[in-house]
């Protein structure tokens, strides 16, 4: 049997108690532009820093859509501000 990344997150939310509908698609494209704009290991620790802000928030989906797109605003910017490599 193939192990699938919706087969993870599922297990994943179950063994912390997380009962909520992650927006895989959402934050996957918060971490490509962090990955692209800012530094590769920056992806995996603004995923932390995302769920943190949303948790904060009061939680729910519209806290981590909320804070996803505030970051990957600021990823944007931050790419736009740093020099183009040669």
């Amino acid at each position: 049997m193939e192990r699938t990344l919706e087969d993870w997150i599922a297990e994943v939310k179950a063994d912390l108690g997380i009962d909520l509908d992650v927006d895989v698609r959402g934050l996957l494209d918060v971490a490509r532009v962090v990955a692209h704009g800012v530094a590769r290991p920056a992806a995996p620790l603004t995923a932390f820093l995302i769920g943190y802000a949303a948790a904060q928030q009061g939680g729910g989906p519209e806290a981590v859509a909320e804070a996803s797109r505030r970051t990957a605003a600021l990823a944007e910017r931050w790419a736009a501000a740093s020099p183009e490599e040669p």
